[in-house]
């Protein structure tokens, strides 16, 4: 993508700038050098006065020796990029589908398209059944008390197709590369040992049907025309306190993956990842079990964080380990309580700019949506749980994840791959090839100072500043 158009410039004129321009004064035809094109800079400033506000800069002609320098180096390379994102949950979706049409398609424009205000949300995550942000507690496969279904006679995707359904065909009309994981947070409650929504665990016997449940899932998706690239086994499986849940040992879950959900797949021909953990990163150990076990390593694709608790440096222990093995970061909320400035550096520094950094590919926050009164919810579900827009009726008014979100996804499609920058405590950054080779280099200046430095990257130079308590993304050919 240019920036800028190339000129041709008229015949007696020579220009001693960045873009080198030089016409010979002759007969033959003019001699056009190929421009050096200007840094393209988006900037946030956590006070909300600048949102993902873009202009361009000129390359330096050489080092401003005044100036720290962080140097950009495409030799090194580390994972590839799948994409950043939300969770589309089901209150979201029934909260996007309620607004009027045209303000829906516009406002959906403005979440997965790359064009004009675009920030080109490139992955979703979707609750296999019903999430804590959804009206109701469901799953694909209710019964009457007592009752069970081991064939899954009654397996029915109908509770999504009221709004998610369509929702999801809206967006993949804009964007039909965006990638899908799924993650259940309860299976049906007649396969749990409390026979509850909330808590309690998996019954043995009941292993081998789950996860038919989950293939049942992957091919109805898959009939409707979504393609499910990955499924994470179950969403904080230490957290048994939420509405719905479930608890899962590293133990179990590593036996219902070799012994079951694996071969399920393999059998049905299913090219959807497996994720294990999915939860905090305060628990490295636990997926670490689970990749340690020769049985269920070769089923697992990877494993999943969140961060709220632990840190983010979590990722790279279990890389170290099993570098074989992909990591993903798949939540992070923002609440009711928080402010955007804290929110906003925060987020950038752990969740975008950390991850990237300790191998992750993928960074993303919470809840696509919410409604003024932080809803909707289960009972028992997330109460001050703040979305990337808040919806009411067919107004809406964009938050803080929107943009902590569209810093990078604006700028950093899926298939970069992150290369080598180096590290700063004063300016935290990650750096990015894209597939159609411009760098990128995200950006945070968390001090009450403007921040000048120097960027350096092969035999080029880059003169930046970014402004205080501001993220800055530098995008250049």
């Amino acid at each position: 993508m240019k920036y800028l158009p190339k000129f041709v410039l008229p015949v007696a004129l020579c220009l001693t700038t960045l873009f080198l321009f030089c016409q010979p004064k002759s007969e033959e035809e003019p001699t056009v050098i190929t421009p050096i094109l200007p840094v393209l800079v988006g900037t946030t400033t956590a006070d909300g006065a600048n949102l993902l506000y873009t202009r361009t800069i000129d390359f330096a002609k050489s080092k401003d020796e005044r100036f720290p320098v962080i140097q950009v180096d495409t030799a090194q390379t580390f994972q590839t990029v799948e994409g950043f994102g939300y969770t589309l949950t089901g209150g979201s979706a029934a909260l996007l589908a309620g607004m009027d049409a045209a303000q829906r398609a516009t406002l959906l424009q403005e979440f997965f398209g790359r064009q004009n205000n675009g920030i080109g949300v490139s992955y979703l995550r979707l609750s296999v059944g019903a999430s804590d942000l959804d009206a109701t507690v469901f799953s694909y496969n209710d019964l009457p008390t007592g009752q069970t279904d081991p064939n899954l006679a009654q397996f029915s995707l109908e509770k999504d197709q009221q709004y998610l359904i369509p929702v999801l065909k809206e967006i993949l009309a804009i964007n039909p590369n965006i990638r899908l994981m799924a993650t259940p947070w309860s299976p049906p409650v007649w396969m749990k040992t409390n026979g509850n929504s909330v808590g309690g665990n998996l019954k043995p016997a009941f292993y081998g049907v789950y996860a038919q449940y989950f293939v049942r899932y992957i091919q109805a998706m898959k009939d409707l025309g979504f393609t499910i690239d990955a499924v994470t086994v179950q969403n904080e499986p230490q957290h048994g306190g939420n509405n719905p849940s479930m608890v899962m040992s590293a133990e179990q879950q590593a036996d219902f993956v070799k012994n079951h959900l694996g071969p399920a797949f393999t059998a049905a021909g299913l090219p959807t990842k497996i994720i294990v953990w999915d939860h905090n990163c305060d628990q490295a150990a636990f997926p670490l079990a689970i990749l340690d076990d020769p049985q269920a390593k070769p089923f697992v694709h990877g494993s999943a964080f969140h961060l709220y608790a632990g840190d983010i440096s979590a990722l790279s222990t279990v890389h170290d380990k099993h570098p074989d093995k992909a990591l993903y970061f798949t939540e992070q909320w923002t609440g009711s309580k928080g402010q955007f400035d804290g929110d906003f550096k925060w987020h950038l520094k752990n969740v975008m700019i950390g991850s990237m950094r300790n191998w992750s590919r993928t960074a993303l926050e919470w809840n696509l949506a919410n409604d003024p009164n932080f809803g909707p919810h289960t009972p028992g579900g997330c109460t001050e749980c703040r979305g990337a827009v808040t919806i009411n009726g067919s107004q809406s008014s964009k938050n803080v994840s929107y943009y902590i979100i569209g810093q990078m996804s604006k700028f950093v499609p899926a298939g970069s791959v992150r290369i080598g920058s180096d590290w700063s405590n004063e300016l935290p950054n990650v750096a990015f090839q894209t597939p159609d080779g411009q760098k990128v280099l995200v950006v945070l200046n968390e001090s009450s100072a403007t921040a000048t430095f120097n960027i350096q990257q092969g035999s080029r130079w880059i003169t930046a500043v970014i402004p205080a308590n501001a993220a800055s993304t530098l995008v250049w050919e």
